[in-house]
Formats: C-alpha cells, structure tokens, sequence
C-alpha cells in the first residue's frame, strides 16, 4: 500500500525511541549515565536520547558474546538450525519495514520512500540470502599421501565487532551482520551515533526470532569510545567496518597495538563515471549519472561525484544533466514526493556547503548551489554541479559525501582512463560506451572494486563489493562476504 505525506506523519508521530544498549538480550542502562541529544536533521526537532556507552558497556558486550560463542548455543547449533532463525529474522523485519524506514528516514534524513521501498525490504532479504547459502557451502577433502586423510572447513573466527556508517544504517549493519551471523559468530555492533535505532530495534528482532542471547549486542555511542574499545579489545576476533578512510587507518593501527584482529575496513570513495561519444543513449547516461551523484543526498561512499566527458559531446551532456538533476530537487523525508532528504545534520552541510562556495569561487556552478531552508532546518542542499575548476581541486579529490558532482572534458581514451584513476580511491566506476571492445579495455584498466557499464553504482546479492587502494579491502555481499568472517582449519588424520 503506497503511504501519503500525512499517512507517514502520523505513523512517525507514533513511532517510539529507546536508545539503551542491548547486551546479553535484553536493554540495560550505559554505565556512563550519560546520553546524546538525537535530533531529527529535517526539522531540528529533539528524536530521543541516545545512551553514550562507555568502555565498561563494550566489555560488557564483548563478555555477552564470548559466552555466547564458547557455549555453543550459535555457532555449534548447526547450519540448519542457523538457516531457520535468519529466516524467521528476515520475516519479522519484513513485518517492521515500516518502523525500519522511519527510525533511518527521521535520524538521518533520507526519503522515507527509498527507506521503504529498498533499505528495509533489501536487509530482510539478505538475512534470507545468507540464511540459505550457509547450508549450500562445500567443505574439502585434498589429496594427501597414502595411510592419511585430511579435512579442510571453514570456521567461524569467534567475537566479530561491527563498526556501521550513518549514510545506510540499517544496510550497511546489515551487510556485516548477515554473513557473520550465519557463519556463526558472534557479535557486537556500534552503531552510528547520528542513526542508531534501526539496529537497535534488529537486536530486539533477533531475540523474537529465536536467536540466542548474547549472539547479537548493540552498543551505541560515540566512535571515538566505542569505535576505538572494540578496535583495540583483547577479545575481539574480528573488526567490520564502514566509513571513513581516515577512521580505517586508525582502526588498522588499533588492530596491531592489541591482538592483531582481522579487518574488513570499507573506507571512502570518489568514484568517476565516463561517458564517451559512441554512448548510444546520451540522455540516459545522464539521467543515471544524476541518480549516481544525487541519490541519498550523495551521501554514497561509491558516489559516481567525477564525471568525464568526451568533449564532443561535452555541452550535450551537461545540458541533459543539468535537466535531470531536477528530479532530485530537496524536500521533507516524509513527503514521498520529495527528490532527496536532509543532509544528517546542519553541521556536516556546513562542510558541503563551505565546498561549494570554494567551488563558485574558483569555477563555475552550472546548477545548483542553494542551500534551502525547509521545516525550519538549513540541512537542504539542491543538486549542485560544478564545472571549470583545477584538476587539484579538492571537488575532484576529496569525499564530500554531498549532492556535488564535478564535469570535465577529456579528448582520448587514455586521458579518460588516467582522470578517472587519478585518485586515492578504488571503490567504483561507471563507462558509457556503444563499444564491446572499448567496455571491456576500459573496464579492465579502471583500478575500481566495480565497474558499472553503461550503468551506474551496479550492485546485487550475488556480486562482491569493496574496494582497491585507500577504500579498503575485504568484500561486502555475495557468499565471498563470509571469508571476512571465517577462516580455513586443517584436520589431518593419519591412520595408516
């Protein structure tokens, strides 16, 4: 059933906030007794208090779900039993999709309509995904000499700490959390503190779903105390993360100062997009370039925000991309009429905006660059394109994590390729082309996780996605996600 702007007022009206920890089953005070203000970024408008978590809350949690692991009761309870729970989980997140697609829409800003439509339906399905896949994996039998045997199975890692990003907070966690849990893991989430209670409210589901307690905690707080317990935690296996690449780097150092945990760290992006004259649909090109750099805000890690133009075609397309950027004109995250949401808050489109004002000073705003106030709150930003900067400007190299995208001309082939690698980043990218040949000697040579062809931002259960270079390493979806989580045991049995 399609909700109405006032349909979706009243149902967030009535939505309730809790924003203790779950440890061990259950919600318990943080010892700090200290909370954070959460504010709604579209209204300014106070959501709740969320629990500032402290060290003693982490050992907590870790403790919660080292007993959980040794006992067996999760990760020695079998690949069946383990299908099952996952699968009543994705059932009872389907039930709740509504209540997923506020706490994300209302804590961070998005379109409740994306929230609804994909966020929420798409994490349930890839608890089912991993669900069904956990009892399809084949252990080995190699060959070995004669008078002996040897198995080799892969084995869940112990206690895997999950470090989420506020841009999807229910998808990202998620991502982490599917492949960990049916490998048999246990787990300990941190949140983001901008949009905690999705999780939150996923801890509470998986105890109705019949998963044990202490197999799942939610710890929320700031990454600074949180973030870095987990990261240097004695008896933490395993670390999952997304967000900065300034954060993971600290999170790597953490790892070899304590007892050399694993890392998957998916860190930032400035993903470029090629658009070459032997395009066959140039307004197309354009329509999903605009949903590459707009979408969510363009608070995308893989944000195609560097597009490349052959210049023949250069005016054509900027005309077509200015035209469909208007599509994702900023609105109230509960109007599902609305092209994009709030940014996550006031301060961080401060930062966007200071961007864009360096861009106007320094080039050409070909669109965009307004800064709207709606509901009272200055976390709106329109569409921006930005043109006719240097090549060392910081809208080609740093991640703005905005609604900005930077266009520029190329002559060749080989220039197009060198633009597009000419960064610190290796997350994604997209190529427009009519050539077979010329997609695949492209693709090839674009040091990119994934390479979208005449498509932008290409990504599915089936497929792995991480990134090259300072966007990190480690692979989120497909069943290779589930080598983050477990590792190969040999048993030699000699008999002979």
């Amino acid at each position: 059933m399609t909700r109405s702007f006032a349909d979706w007022k009243t149902a967030a009206a009535a939505l309730t906030f809790d924003g203790r920890p779950f440890i061990d089953g259950t919600r318990v005070d943080a010892q700090s007794g200290e909370t954070i203000v959460k504010r709604n970024p579209a209204t300014g408008e106070v959501l709740s208090h969320v629990h500032a978590s402290n060290t003693d809350d982490v050992d907590r949690a870790v403790a919660s779900a080292r007993a959980s692991y040794e006992a067996g009761v999760w990760s020695r309870a079998g690949a069946g039993f383990r299908r099952e729970r996952l699968l009543e989980l994705a059932r009872l997140m389907e039930e709740r999709a509504d209540d997923f697609a506020l706490f994300d829409s209302l804590e961070m800003g998005k379109p409740v309509r994306e929230a609804r439509a994909i966020d929420a339906p798409g994490s349930a399905a890839l608890y089912r995904f991993y669900g069904e896949a956990i009892e399809k994996l084949e252990d080995l039998v190699p060959v070995t000499p004669p008078g002996s045997t040897a198995l080799v199975t892969r084995e869940a890692l112990g206690v895997v700490a999950v470090i989420v990003a506020w841009n999807y907070p229910l998808e990202i966690a998620t991502w982490k959390l599917a492949p960990a849990l049916a490998a048999g893991n246990s787990v300990v989430v941190k949140p983001p503190v901008e949009a905690s209670h999705s999780t939150l409210l996923l801890a509470e589901l998986a105890i109705e779903a019949g998963i044990p307690a202490g197999v799942l905690n939610v710890v929320p707080g700031r990454g600074s105390v949180v973030g870095t317990a987990l990261a240097l935690h004695g008896d933490v296996d395993m670390l999952a993360f997304t967000g900065s690449t300034e954060v993971a780097k600290q999170l790597q150092q953490y790892a070899g100062q304590s007892n050399m945990k694993r890392l998957a760290l998916e860190a930032g992006g400035k993903s470029s997009n090629l658009v070459f004259a032997d395009c066959d649909d140039l307004e197309l090109a354009a329509e999903k370039a605009a949903f590459g750099s707009f979408y969510n805000q363009g608070e995308v890690c893989s944000a195609n925000s560097r597009i490349f133009v052959e210049r023949s075609v250069y005016d054509a397309f900027l005309a077509l991309y200015v035209k469909a950027a208007k599509a994702y004109a900023p609105g109230d995250p509960l109007d599902p009429e609305c092209g994009t949401g709030a940014l996550v808050s006031e301060s961080h489109a401060d930062s966007v905006w200071a961007t864009i004002e360096n861009a106007r000073r320094d080039g050409n705003i070909a669109a965009g660059g307004e800064r709207p106030e709606i509901n009272g709150s200055r976390a709106f930003i329109t569409p921006t394109i930005v043109t006719d900067v240097p090549a060392d400007h910081e809208v080609h190299t740093r991640e703005i994590f905005g609604p900005v995208a930077v266009v520029t001309p190329f002559d060749s082939e080989e220039e197009a390729i060198a633009l597009a690698n000419d960064t610190e980043y290796g997350l994604a990218a997209s190529l427009w082309t009519g050539s077979l040949a010329r997609a695949h000697r492209v693709s090839q040579r674009l040091v990119a996780g994934t390479v979208s062809v005449n498509t932008v931002d290409a990504l599915g259960f089936t497929t792995p996605f991480g990134g090259f270079k300072q966007s990190g390493f480690g692979r989120d979806l497909s069943v290779h996600a589930l080598e983050n989580y477990t590792d190969y045991k040999t048993t030699w049995m000699q008999w002979g």
